[in-house]
């Protein structure tokens, strides 16, 4: 059975993010895989942009204004005992 969160999360336009989500940017150039990390930090209370992102590639957590080539990916919302929301 599916809430009405996660429901409309799913209808949400525009770029977004919860903690925990992975946020993967698009490489450059040719070639040039990107990176991602782990939305760590929320600026705004509706999960829109800025993000504090921990890179996975080098660990460093930066402020990241995501740009057109950008991407989130949502993971299941756990809750402070780190059960899913539809855990037991």
């Amino acid at each position: 059975m599916t809430s009405g969160t996660h429901h409309d999360d799913k209808e949400r336009a525009g770029l977004w993010a919860r903690l925990g989500d992975r946020l993967v940017v698009g490489g450059s150039t040719v070639g040039d895989e990107g990176r991602d990390g782990e939305v760590v930090g929320l600026h705004h209370a509706d999960g829109t942009p800025p993000y504090d992102v921990r890179w996975s590639d080098t660990g460093h957590v930066t402020l990241v204004f995501p740009g057109p080539d950008a991407r989130v990916q949502h993971f299941p919302h756990r809750d402070g005992n780190g059960h899913g929301a539809h855990d037991g």
